[in-house]
């Protein structure tokens, strides 16, 4: 399976993360630590069920905000702020796209997959692989890119 749309996305949102300058977020969003850290942990996830698919072994994915925040708000801790998390999400962004890389064939193999993107999008069923790796790529990265932007005070 090829990676290139997957790596184009993590590099415009991680030239975002670079360019900074990032207010505080409105009530009940998060910062722009806890996106990155929410992302890091998310590839981590979703590393662990590609290397499931390429052993031949089943694996459920979840991807709910609301299970990861303890987990977002320790990495935010651990990091150190948004450079240490920046460089974290470059690793495990790298990590997983090398994984897509090796999948071939293994991308159609299905994965319980659980995913809620706001009102927009709910998964609650087996799914290719491939499909949820698509749908991360082209729906989540660009959900929190968009996140990211309007951290960003607007200059008048």
């Amino acid at each position: 399976m090829d990676s290139g749309d997957l790596r184009r996305a993590y590099d415009e949102l991680l030239a975002e993360v670079e360019v900074g300058g990032f207010g505080g977020p409105q009530p009940g969003q998060l910062s722009a630590e806890q996106i990155v850290a929410h992302l890091a942990a998310n590839d981590e996830l979703m590393s662990e069920a590609t290397e499931a698919v390429l052993a031949g072994s089943p694996f459920a994915y979840y991807d709910l905000e609301t299970i990861h925040r303890p987990q977002v708000d320790a990495l935010v801790a651990e990091c150190g702020g948004l450079d240490g998390l920046a460089t974290l999400l470059r690793a495990t962004s790298h990590k997983l796209c090398a994984l897509v890389e090796r999948l071939g064939p293994a991308a159609d193999t299905p994965v319980e997959t659980h995913l809620r993107e706001g009102f927009d999008l709910r998964v609650d069923e087996p799914l290719p692989w491939s499909r949820t790796l698509d749908l991360h790529t082209r729906v989540h990265l660009p959900k929190h890119l968009a996140q990211l932007r309007m951290l960003r005070p607007v200059v008048a």
